[in-house]
């Protein structure tokens, strides 16, 4: 159950950016989870929601973009297609996950006097 520690890691960045920009109230948190980050989103959603009360995110919407897992070639040839073995079919190289193990605070709606 790390969701409850990224929740709580996030509302620290929540609570810097809203004093350095002097808000009184968050309307929006907007993040992008990738599929592997290791995420539960329905969890987070919940730790989110009883993290939020009697703060300055208290009625601020969550949403969360969910980020699919990509994987490329090192070498520029593109993606690797999912289902495949996780190598270039051009050069046989290793594949390099480009996408899907983010946990980005990816926005914020702040209101601000």
């Amino acid at each position: 159950m790390h969701e409850y520690s990224i929740v709580q890691a996030l509302f620290d960045r929540i609570q810097d950016a809203a004093r350095e920009r002097g808000a009184v109230a968050v309307r929006r948190v907007k993040l992008r989870i990738g599929e592997i980050a290791g995420v539960d989103v329905d969890l987070l959603q919940t730790a989110y929601d009883l993290f939020r009360v009697r703060t300055i995110c208290e009625g601020a919407w969550l949403d969360v973009e969910r980020v699919s897992a990509r994987w490329t070639c090192p070498d520029g040839h593109g993606d690797i297609a999912r289902g495949h073995a996780l190598v270039c079919p051009a050069c046989a190289r290793p594949a390099r996950l480009a996408a899907g193990d983010e946990i980005v605070l990816e926005q914020l709606d702040l209101e601000v006097p």
